[in-house]
């Protein structure tokens, strides 16, 4: 069952011994799907495996969610690496409002039973089963379907959301610099997405890769002088992300890269977002997707105040930018919609100050 889901012969009854310890009691295992195939979406790359247990315990069925992480180019190379992303997780997504609340933190030996740590050969991070729709079928509907006062509602939850969580701040200046140096250089960041890339790319050289990341070099100096916008973030608030029932009552999971960080991070890669499906279907931020767009950033604004956000919001657009427009994480993209979005990269880094009514002159 389990083993024929992950790459190592995990058996059923090493499972049911743990859920058992874990939870304190007799289990009965009901049963076991994959999740996150890809399947439905744009989007088809993700660091991991996850995957659905149901079980009975006292006459009472439960719900949990088993995450891995397979070894990658994108700084997963080692066991260590990736225990470190599962461990963070586990820890940080204790302290974040309306995230997935993670259960435990462990892993599988080679055997597919558990024993000493030196033996782990896959770490997994155990959280609860969150409820609702994911985000990117709301955005992918409206390609089709007319734009609802939900969808207005739920974008402008979403700023409010961002807007509550940035508003806690830390003084702590050297945790600044980490975060701006690791969205350069860590496996998952920039460097690291543009060695996923072929080289000699048909659609942007090595040349080009090679001037933005001198680029962001650059950027990296500019931003110490911003340490003092530390703040609570989520570090990873995309629409593959976040789940959402009735009206606009939401949960996000998979807290990523830091407890702490930038609020241009949150801020771009969600809104980087209503950009990408505009694109594909007007070629431009235009209509639905606009408006989407518009009333995010125009919520969080309102409630934040944050001008500041548009000097420092640069390299984190061309991170974003990076990532949906790479080959390998979205294969399926139109060249125009590939060429556009490196010409976003460029023009927004030779930006000083981003003007947010001016994206499509970012993309020509």
């Amino acid at each position: 069952m389990i083993d024929k889901l992950i790459n190592i012969p995990v058996k059923t009854d090493a499972i049911k011994k743990y859920l058992e310890e874990r939870f304190s009691g007799k289990v009965e295992i009901l049963g076991v799907k994959k999740l996150g195939s890809f399947t439905d979406t744009i989007k088809k790359l993700g660091y991991g495996d996850t995957f659905l247990v149901t079980f009975r315990k006292e006459g009472k069925d439960h719900s949990v969610i088993f995450s891995t992480m397979r070894k990658d180019k994108y700084g997963h190379q080692y066991l260590w690496d990736r225990a470190n992303v599962l461990m963070f997780q586990y820890d940080a997504g204790q302290r974040l409002p309306k995230h997935a609340h993670p259960l435990d933190v462990g892993y599988f030996n080679p055997e597919g039973t558990a024993h000493s740590v030196r033996d782990a050969n896959i770490f997994f991070l155990l959280t609860e089963k969150v409820e609702g729709t994911d985000y990117f079928l709301d955005l992918k509907r409206l390609k089709t379907e007319t734009l609802t006062d939900l969808d207005i509602e739920r974008a402008k939850t979403l700023g409010e959301y961002l807007a509550e969580i940035h508003s806690e701040k830390k003084n702590e200046p050297e945790l600044y610099t980490r975060k701006v140096r690791e969205l350069l250089g860590h496996g998952e960041c920039i460097m690291g997405i543009v060695d996923g890339y072929p080289g000699n790319y048909e659609f942007f050289s090595d040349a080009a890769f090679c001037d933005i990341e001198k680029r962001c070099v650059e950027w990296r100096w500019k931003l110490k002088q911003y340490t003092h916008r530390l703040c609570r973030e989520h570090g990873d608030f995309h629409p593959w992300n976040i789940k959402f029932r009735e009206g606009t009552d939401f949960s996000t999971f998979d807290r990523s890269r830091g407890e702490y960080g930038e609020a241009a991070d949150d801020v771009s890669t969600l809104s980087i977002n209503y950009l990408l499906y505009s694109l594909l279907k007007h070629g431009k931020l235009y209509g639905e997707y606009k408006k989407l767009h518009d009333i995010f950033i125009e919520t969080y604004l309102e409630k934040t105040k944050d001008q500041e956000i548009f000097k420092v919001i640069q390299p984190f657009y061309a991170f974003r930018c990076l990532v949906i427009a790479s080959p390998e994480w979205y294969p399926n993209h139109p060249v125009d919609v590939r060429i556009k979005l490196f010409n976003f990269t460029r023009n927004i880094l030779a930006t000083d100050t981003m003007n947010i009514d001016e994206i499509n002159k970012y993309l020509e």
